[in-house]
């Protein structure tokens, strides 16, 4: 990337053959051509450099889909990026493109619950085992590593208690022992980390969050290095998993607002965090204290910080931390994250999965907050009000 990441995001994939600022959007499921040479043309092409966009057949994407691509290659500073319907299908195609039957798994334990899910549950079924290691405590990863163990799948910070790791040494560990490495990445984006650069083999991002920013579209994407390049461009090609034009286009659009967008989910989040701090009922769970562990880690590997925060809440009276959710009137309720606006959620504990090394008391509660593009000062007042329910 010659251009500060800034100015690329507002310069690239300019068309001007149609004299347009964006790309447009193109729909196809037949890939038309002229006569058989030219199809056969572009099937050499595509074998030469299969990540040249060389299509003949609309399942493998159009130039709409491609652009997109660039474009995140670039961010990533990967060798290339599929892009997938959903964010868990980067998941998806991260690990089955490169475990078989007979191999396992080790798997950061505080991963997002369907990840989980698939990992623990669904992956049993073709024998392929899945162990979990402690984020603050890595010799539960390197003990757990054996002649099987294919791959190691890092989510930083971990889902809804929000433990940042030692990237650096899972990836030296990893190295040692030959075991690839994937890491979800969709709290940071490249904006903040660049995993391929870093040294993992495999970087996922759910375009459905900060991509798009605007809560209103579907999709993921997963770079990868040359080394694992061949293996995911299999899988993805067998799976049928694309990407819709439509999708991509939004995708790309919300994309030239990105790094405007995290600087102010930063800047507010800040502000909200020194706020909550004051309230000793409440634990923050965000990389504010400086003398903390996760603060150190996230410092040692992040550019800055992304919207999303959780709450430890010490109550008795669980309906009272559920009052003080639902009396928010400046946070929406819902599932997801990532665009424009504030969003809260109580983080129930069947939600978060078998977690081994959660240590929840009965009297302590999750919130996952994230924190949108509105004046901060009126949400801390919305907050301030509402947290007068927790009893």
């Amino acid at each position: 990337m010659a251009k500060s990441f800034k100015t690329f995001l507002k310069h690239t994939a300019k068309d001007y053959h149609n004299q347009s600022v964006n790309p447009p959007v193109v729909r196809a499921s037949t890939i038309i051509f002229k006569s058989m040479q030219d199809i056969r043309k572009t099937q050499d092409k595509a074998k030469k450099d299969p990540t040249g966009g060389h299509f003949d057949y609309g399942r493998q994407g159009t130039s709409t889909t491609h652009v997109l691509s660039k474009i995140l290659k670039e961010m990533e500073e990967s060798y290339h990026v599929f892009l997938t319907p959903t964010g868990f299908g980067s998941v998806f195609l991260a690990i089955f493109s490169v475990v078989r039957p007979g191999d396992e798994i080790i798997v950061a334990d505080p991963t997002y619950s369907p990840t989980r899910i698939l990992t623990q549950d669904f992956l049993k079924e073709f024998n392929i085992k899945t162990t979990f290691y402690n984020p603050h405590d890595l010799k539960t990863l390197e003990k757990n590593i054996t002649k099987k163990t294919k791959l190691i799948f890092v989510e930083n910070p971990g889902s809804n208690s929000f433990d940042f790791q030692d990237l650096g040494k899972i990836i030296s560990i990893a190295k040692k022992n030959k075991v690839l490495t994937a890491i979800d990445n969709t709290w940071g984006t490249p904006y903040f980390l660049k995993p391929i650069k870093l040294g993992f083999d495999m970087s996922i991002v759910s375009a459905t969050k900060y991509y798009s920013g605007h809560s209103d579209v579907m999709g993921g994407s997963l770079a990868v290095n040359k080394k694992v390049f061949k293996d995911v461009d299999k899988t993805n090609k067998i799976t049928g998993l694309r990407l819709g034009p439509d999708d991509a286009y939004l995708i790309t659009r919300g994309l030239r607002t990105l790094d405007i967008r995290l600087d102010k989910h930063e800047k507010n989040s800040k502000e909200i965090a020194e706020f909550l701090t004051k309230y000793k009922n409440l634990k923050l769970l965000y990389p504010h204290k400086k003398d903390s562990f996760n603060f150190r880690m996230w410092k040692k590997y992040y550019s800055g910080a992304s919207g999303l925060m959780g709450l430890k809440i010490k109550s008795k009276n669980k309906n009272s931390v559920i009052k003080f959710v639902n009396s928010l009137k400046l946070f929406g309720y819902g599932y997801s994250w990532g665009g424009f606006e504030s969003l809260a959620l109580y983080q129930d504990k069947k939600e978060q999965g078998n977690r081994q090394y959660l240590k929840l008391a009965n009297d302590e509660h999750l919130v996952r907050l994230h924190i949108g593009l509105e004046d901060p000062k009126d949400l801390i007042e919305d907050l301030k009000k509402s947290l007068k329910h927790i009893r």
